[in-house]
C-alpha cells in the first residue's frame, strides 16, 4: 500500500483570520506554521515552541512542518555578525527538536520573500488571484525605485512599455504597486520604504550569484551536521520568481541550482521544498525531471500552478490548470513514494500543502494573508487529494 501524502494547511498563528477550527473542515491533518512574531535572527525559545505546538495539538492537528525559520541578512551577505546568527539558528533547531519538530523549511532569497505586483487580479470567474506583471515590475524598478543600472536589465521595448504603464497609474496606484512589491516576510505586515530597500540593495552591490551561493554553502556546512544530529530535515524553498529581479541574484531557481545545494553538504538533512508554482514560473524548469533526479531529497511539497504569459508575467492558476502539468508532477511524486517504501524509508508520507489559493465566495469577507484564503486553498486541497487518489488507483490497477 502506497501511503497517502500528509495533507497540511499553512496557518500564520493566533492572529490569522483563518482559524484552526476552520482548517479542521478542510480535511487537513497537519499544520504548517512558524513563530512569525520572533524577529528574524533571534532564537526561538523552547517555551514559545511548546506553546505553539500545544496550541496546534489541542485542535487535533500535528505541527507537521516549520515554515519558515528565516535566515538573517547577515548570513546571506556574509557580513559581520554572521557567525552569531548561525549559532542562533542552530539553537533554534535544538529547541525545535526538543519539542519534536523535525522538518524545517527555509529560503535564501535576498531581502524580499516571494514577489508579486498585484494581490487582487480578477479572473474571468470573478475569483481573485496573485499576479506578477513583468511590465509593472519594470515600471517600478526603472521609474519609481530608480535603481542604479536598472536600464541595463531591460531592452528598449520593455523600457517603453514600462513608461507607458507608469503613466497610466494614479498616485495611489503607484503607492499600492510599491507597497505590494516591497512587502516583507510572510506572516508580517512589514513593508520596506524606498530608502530602506535601497540600503539593502547597496549591501548586495558586490554580491553576485556565485558569492550568494557560497554564502549559502557556508551556512549549510555549519548547520546541516547539527540538524542531522538532531534528526531534523532542512528543506530549501526555491526562489519566487525563479529569475533575478531588482538587481538581486537568484541561486535556487533551477535543477542545476538545487543539485548544487544538496551536493554541497551531502546529508539526508540537506533537502528541498518542492514548490511547483515557484519553479513553474519559468518554462525552462521540467518539474517532473527535478522530482526524478532529486526526489530522495524532497522533504516538503508546495503544490500549486501558475499560468505563464508571453512577456514573462504569470498569475496563480487553479491548482490543476495553468502551465504546470500537475498530473505528471503527481505521478513523479508517487513514483518517489514507491521508491522510498521499497528502500525501507519511513518518510514516504511526504508533507504536502495546497499553496496560494484564489479568493472565492466567502473569502472576500475576510482579511487574510495574500494567497492564503481558506476556501480557495480548500478547493485546491480537494483537487490535489482527488488527483493523488486517481493516480494511485491507476498505479495499483495497472
Amino acid at each position: 500500500m502506497i501511503p497517502d501524502l500528509l495533507q497540511t494547511f499553512r496557518w500564520f498563528g493566533p492572529d490569522d483570520a483563518v482559524t484552526l477550527s476552520a482548517i479542521k473542515q478542510t480535511g487537513a491533518k497537519g499544520i504548517v506554521t512558524a513563530l512569525h512574531q520572533v524577529p528574524c535572527g533571534d532564537v526561538w525559545s523552547v517555551q514559545e515552541v511548546r506553546k505553539r505546538r500545544e496550541m496546534v495539538n489541542k485542535e487535533g492537528f500535528s505541527w507537521a512542518v516549520v515554515e519558515s525559520v528565516n535566515i538573517h541578512e547577515s548570513i546571506k551577505t556574509g557580513s559581520p555578525g554572521r557567525d552569531r546568527y548561525i549559532e542562533n539558528y542552530k539553537q533554534t533547531l535544538t529547541n525545535l527538536a526538543a519539542e519534536g519538530m523535525l522538518t524545517v523549511c527555509y529560503n535564501f532569497m535576498p531581502v524580499l520573500d516571494w514577489t508579486r505586483t498585484h494581490l487582487d487580479y480578477r479572473l474571468a470567474n470573478g475569483a481573485s488571484a496573485l499576479l506578477y506583471n513583468a511590465t509593472a515590475l519594470a515600471a517600478f524598478d526603472l521609474y519609481i525605485l530608480e535603481r542604479e543600472g536598472a536600464f541595463n536589465d531591460f531592452n528598449p521595448e520593455q523600457q517603453q512599455a514600462a513608461k507607458l504603464y507608469l503613466d497610466s497609474l494614479t498616485g495611489s496606484n503607484k503607492l499600492l504597486l510599491t507597497n505590494t512589491i516591497l512587502a516583507g516576510l510572510p506572516g508580517t505586515d512589514e513593508v520596506f520604504s524606498i530608502n530602506e530597500f535601497k540600503q539593502h540593495l547597496r549591501k548586495y552591490s558586490e554580491i553576485d550569484a556565485p558569492t550568494l551561493k557560497e554564502n549559502l554553502f557556508c551556512f549549510l556546512r555549519a548547520v546541516i551536521p547539527h540538524a542531522e544530529n538532531l534528526g531534523i530535515k532542512m528543506c530549501i524553498h526555491p526562489d519566487d520568481p525563479p529569475f533575478p529581479i531588482l538587481g538581486l541574484p537568484r541561486i535556487a531557481s533551477t535543477l542545476a541550482d538545487l543539485t548544487d545545494i544538496v551536493n554541497c553538504c551531502p546529508s539526508i538533512a540537506n533537502g528541498i521544498t518542492l514548490c511547483t508554482g515557484s519553479l513553474g514560473a519559468s518554462g525552462k524548469n521540467d518539474i517532473p525531471r527535478i522530482i526524478r533526479e532529486l526526489g530522495s531529497k524532497i522533504h516538503f511539497l508546495h503544490l500549486r500552478s501558475v499560468q505563464r504569459l508571453p512577456d514573462g508575467s504569470f498569475y496563480e492558476a487553479e491548482h490543476l490548470a495553468g502551465s504546470v502539468d500537475m498530473y505528471a508532477v503527481m505521478k513523479a511524486i508517487i513514483s518517489e513514494q514507491i521508491a522510498r517504501k521499497n528502500a525501507g524509508r519511513l518518510d514516504a508520507a511526504i508533507p504536502m500543502r495546497p499553496d496560494h489559493g484564489h479568493k472565492l465566495l466567502d473569502d472576500f469577507n475576510y482579511s487574510t494573508y495574500p494567497g492564503y484564503s481558506v476556501i480557495g486553498r480548500l478547493k485546491g486541497l480537494a483537487e490535489l487529494r482527488g488527483l493523488e487518489m486517481g493516480v494511485k488507483g491507476g498505479v495499483v490497477s495497472g
